[in-house]
C-alpha cells in the first residue's frame, strides 16, 4: 500500500477530485495548508499598500492506494492539478505497513 500526498492549488480541487472519482478512488482526505517553494510567496495589495504573502495558501490532498493502482492515480492528479505555471504543487509518495478499519477491525487493503 502506498500513501500519495499532493500540495496542490485551491481551485484545481474539484477538478482532482472529480478525476480520482472517475478512476473508482473511492476516500481522500483533504487539507488546508500553506507553504513556500521556488515560488517564495507572493505580493499582495491591500488598502493601497503592497505587502509580501510569505505563504501561499494551497490544498493537501491524501490517498492510500494499492502498490498497483499507484501509477495510475499519480497520472490522474497530475493531469487534473496541471496549470503548468510555477506553484502547480508537489506530489509525495510513502510506504504504508499497514491500514487498520476502526469499525470492523479489517487490516490491510481490505481496510481500503
Amino acid at each position: 500500500m502506498k500513501k500519495v500526498e499532493a500540495v496542490i492549488r485551491h481551485f484545481k480541487l474539484e477538478d482532482v477530485k472529480n478525476a480520482l472519482s472517475e478512476q473508482g478512488i473511492t476516500g481522500m482526505t483533504i487539507t488546508e495548508v500553506r507553504g513556500f517553494g521556488r515560488q517564495k510567496g507572493h505580493t499582495e495589495m491591500y488598502r493601497g499598500t503592497e505587502y509580501a504573502v510569505d505563504f501561499v495558501p494551497k490544498v493537501k490532498l491524501e490517498v492510500v492506494v494499492s502498490t498497483d493502482n499507484l501509477k495510475n492515480v499519480i497520472d490522474t492528479v497530475m493531469r487534473a492539478a496541471q496549470t503548468g505555471q510555477i506553484g502547480d504543487g508537489k506530489i509525495f509518495v510513502t510506504d504504508l505497513a499497514d491500514t487498520i478499519r476502526i469499525r470492523t477491525g479489517e487490516t490491510g487493503e481490505e481496510a481500503l
